[in-house]
């Protein structure tokens, strides 16, 4: 894959306080004035430049954040939101109206899969949910009324790798977009050089990075993101999913270290996962050879950030997946709690939390078992202790082993 330094592009972006600040200052103002009322005239119609409106249209702080979101996916424009899903249905109602069809993978976060199956029907907007690597499905359920194939770079929870440069070319044989929700891969996976139309994060995740605000973003065209803040008929703009401007500003500031962040989420997955699977636990992440989906994030992957920092691991039952989060809580191993990107490890039980929205039936055909424990890895400093401990937790749940493990060496 083709390096693009993100890092560097954001670092790039400079912005001092209205007083030399080394941060931009925040401006605490849900309203502008105006010296002229043309000038205000002008704004509502979408025709001045860098004059401010209304902060649900936009504040300084937030379009600092969405250059830098930008940047980072090297596309012409972005723009932040309230969460990741004021960023999704946003940009859904935006490109979708009465009568079109959406195709979406089947292995998404639960609140994306809810949206699209249960909230846009009554609209009549319906989705097909497919294995988005099989081409030939793809294929066979376009209709003349789709407008967008949907998919995660790499998916919520079961951690599997879309083929964004086979499905960027289907897109274009058939006119439609490809939005990618690249929460999981920020820098590890950069969409946009694959052939993707529209990348949307959760900021609330690895790029905040600190468990302390929501927030989402979407980065696209200028002209699609003037579109989405249109005074008239933008979906952001009359959806009203705003960001906060001191959250934009603590976002930002966390920004600037997610190079390295990611670099040390993604090693200490790597060493994690590699040691369950010589334990004999049925582990997964993108990083073993043993991963269906290993080669082809190879080819797509920025090498130098790594596999990324989440992993799963099948406990069997989700009694056992219980106890064992439990344990690992107690010996202060890392927090029983939902969303990733935290600099402590979280863990959950997929089926009955972050995909609960997905009936049981359907978790059990995307292969989501009771026992699969999505774990988003921390930044321990000393990873080889981490495991140590993780596994003596594994040996008195009993999800371990002691004379398989003997065996095994």
């Amino acid at each position: 894959m083709e390096n693009f330094n993100a890092a560097n592009e954001i670092q790039d972006l400079q912005y001092f306080g209205e007083f030399g600040g080394v941060n931009p200052s925040i401006s605490d103002s849900s309203t502008y004035t105006f010296l002229s009322a043309k000038t205000m005239f002008d704004t509502f119609e979408g025709n001045a430049d860098g004059c401010y409106l209304y902060s649900r249209h936009s504040s300084p702080m937030n379009l600092y954040l969405s250059q830098a979101l930008a940047k980072m996916e090297n596309t012409e424009a972005a723009n932040v939101t309230a969460s990741g899903m004021g960023a999704i249905t946003s940009v859904l109602m935006q490109l979708c109206k009465a009568g079109d069809h959406i195709i979406s993978s089947r292995t998404i976060y639960g609140g994306t899969y809810a949206f699209l199956k249960n909230f846009l029907p009554p609209f009549n907007i319906e989705t097909s949910f497919l294995d988005i690597n099989n081409f030939e499905a793809v294929e066979a359920s376009i209709q003349p009324n789709t407008k967008v194939i949907y998919c995660e770079s790499v998916s919520n929870p079961l951690l599997e790798v879309a083929d964004l440069k086979r499905l960027s070319a289907i897109c274009r044989k058939y006119n439609l977009k490809l939005i990618v929700d690249n929460t999981f891969s920020p820098l590890n996976i950069s969409p946009i050089l694959l052939g993707a139309d529209i990348v949307i994060h959760s900021l609330t995740k690895f790029i905040n990075g600190s468990s302390d605000t929501v927030g989402g973003v979407y980065c696209a065209s200028q002209e699609f993101v003037d579109d989405t803040k249109n005074v008239n008929n933008g979906a952001c703009m009359l959806l009203g999913p705003t960001m906060d401007s001191f959250r934009s500003a603590s976002i930002l500031k966390n920004l600037r270290t997610l190079h390295i962040r990611i670099r040390q989420h993604s090693y200490n997955a790597l060493y994690l996962a590699e040691r369950f699977e010589k334990d004999g636990l049925k582990v997964s992440y993108p990083g073993l050879p043993s991963h269906k989906n290993h080669e082809l994030m190879k080819s797509m992957m920025h090498e130098e950030y790594g596999f990324g920092g989440l992993l799963t691991l099948d406990a069997g039952t989700t009694e056992k997946a219980n106890e064992l989060m439990e344990l690992m809580q107690q010996e202060n191993l890392g927090y029983l709690a939902v969303s990733l990107g935290f600099y402590k490890t979280l863990f959950s039980c997929s089926g009955s939390s972050t995909s609960s929205e997905i009936p049981e039936e359907e978790r059990e055909a995307m292969g989501i078992s009771d026992g699969l424990i999505r774990f988003s890895i921390g930044l321990d400093h000393d990873i080889a202790r981490t495991y140590e401990k993780m596994k003596e937790c594994m040996l008195k749940t009993g999800i371990l082993n002691s004379q398989k493990i003997h065996s095994i060496f």
